[in-house]
Parts: C-alpha cells; sequence; structure tokens
C-alpha cells in the first residue's frame, strides 16, 4: 500500500508539473510579446506618425495623432490595444485572412510592411496612453445613426443571453471589456460605429457571406455574433464604448489608465 500511496503522488506530481509546464507555454510567450523593446516601439512610433512613403502612409490620418480613430470614418481606437492582438490583426490584413471592407487601404499597406515593422507598430500603440472617452452617442443618434440600449448591453456582457445559448462577452474580453490579454482585444471605449460593424461582419461570415470577418480564433466571434439581433449588437456597443476602466491595474496585458 505504500508503494502505491507514492505511485500515486509522482502520478498527481506529474500531472500538476505538466499542467505548469502547458501554462507556461501559453503565458510566458504572450507576456514577452506585450512588452516590446523599446527600440521597437520608437520606430513604431515614427512609421505610425511618419509612415514609410508612398506605400505606407502615416497611420494617424485615419486612426487620429491619439490613436482613438474616429465614428466618422469607422476607424477604431487603436491606443494602448493588447499587442499579440494588433500584430495579429496586421499580420492577418497583410496575408489577407482579414479584408478592410471601411476605407480599402489596410490590406496594401500591412503588405508594404515587413513582419518587424508590424510588431513595430504594435509595440508602439499598446504603450500608446489615451483616455477612455468612447463615442459621442448623443451626436451619432442626432446623425441618424441607431444607438442601442446600455444597460441590456451591460446584461449581455456580463450574462450573456442564456435563453439563445450567448456566452457572456467578458468571459474571453475580460471584465467591462476591459481586456483579457493573450489575442483577445480590449473593447471598452472602442468606437462604436466600429463595434457595430465588426460585430454585424462577424455575423454575416457566420451566415455564409464570403465578404463577412473570418479571421476570428476558432471561429468564436461568428459562433456569437450569428446568434446576436440588429438590437443586441447596437446595445452591446452602446454599453462597451461607454464603459471606463477601473484604477491603473498595472497588468501588462490590459491597455489600462495612463
Amino acid at each position: 500500500m505504500g508503494l502505491q500511496r507514492i505511485d500515486t503522488a509522482l502520478t498527481d506530481l506529474m500531472r500538476r508539473t505538466a499542467w505548469i509546464a502547458m501554462l507556461a507555454w501559453l503565458i510566458l510567450p504572450t507576456h514577452a510579446a506585450a512588452a516590446p523593446d523599446t527600440g521597437g516601439i520608437s520606430a513604431g512610433e515614427q512609421i505610425f506618425i511618419s509612415g514609410l512613403g508612398d506605400r505606407v502612409p502615416a497611420c494617424q490620418k485615419c486612426h487620429g495623432a491619439d490613436g482613438m480613430g474616429s465614428d466618422d470614418i469607422g476607424t477604431p481606437r487603436l491606443a494602448s490595444q493588447v499587442y499579440a492582438y494588433l500584430f495579429k490583426q496586421l499580420t492577418d490584413f497583410a496575408t489577407d485572412r482579414r479584408t478592410d471592407d471601411v476605407m480599402h487601404k489596410m490590406n496594401d499597406i500591412a503588405k508594404a510592411m515587413t513582419e518587424q515593422q508590424r510588431k513595430d507598430v504594435a509595440a508602439y500603440l499598446h504603450t500608446l496612453q489615451a483616455p477612455y472617452s468612447g463615442s459621442d452617442l448623443d451626436k451619432l443618434r442626432k446623425e441618424g445613426t441607431r444607438i442601442g440600449d446600455a444597460e441590456r448591453g451591460q446584461s449581455i456582457v456580463t450574462a450573456g443571453i442564456p435563453d439563445e445559448r450567448v456566452p457572456a462577452c467578458q468571459g474571453c474580453h475580460g471584465y467591462r471589456g476591459h481586456s483579457a490579454g493573450l489575442l483577445f482585444p480590449a473593447l471598452s471605449g472602442q468606437n462604436y460605429v466600429y463595434l457595430t460593424h465588426e460585430l454585424a461582419s462577424f455575423r454575416r461570415a457566420s451566415r455564409g457571406d464570403a465578404a463577412g470577418r473570418t479571421n476570428d480564433y476558432m471561429g468564436a466571434m461568428r459562433d456569437v455574433a450569428g446568434k446576436l439581433s440588429d438590437r443586441d449588437i447596437a446595445d452591446v456597443a452602446a454599453f462597451l464604448t461607454g464603459v471606463k476602466p477601473p484604477p491603473p491595474p498595472n497588468n501588462p496585458l490590459d491597455p489600462g489608465n495612463p
């Protein structure tokens, strides 16, 4: 019996060691990606502000000098976004796994950049601090944009829609959309027009539209968005764009506050 107990203890220890090794494999590369070297950040800042000649215009022309994007032209907030997510999106544009159907420029721009340059831009944007202002929903409403119910959107983000088998958004995107690191982007303070457009694009893809967005990890967003109504999408976006973050968490995977 003594040998059996030792055998069982060793087996349990091996299982725990295997889990720790796997978690380290998952976490360490992402953490390293989230804290890129300062040289990469400086190079990325130069590209963001000035571009790289005719084929790569300055990123700030569409995304703003503060990286906040614009509801007027449908560009997203990039400032303080998760590094690994930003780099993946630039890579997906470069390889046509994602198509820019708003400005129709990102695919050509990303292709004209080297892998290192894409990393540099992602590094700079991750460290670019800007306030979580969100969209001006009153202005959008006056201009005729349909604005959802933020209170109902909060319910979907935190608890999902059980009857429709829609999981809570924060299960992958972190508390109130503050980000959970890895490849899951921060959604809090994101622009309303961008949020509604991308959710609708994932939904179109889930229903067989070849023009829809398909670069989500393991089809997770397509599965969720495919169950959302127009009202659901508007409500979720109305809540997320107005979310303000908690005090700075000092988490390198979370955008946080200036």
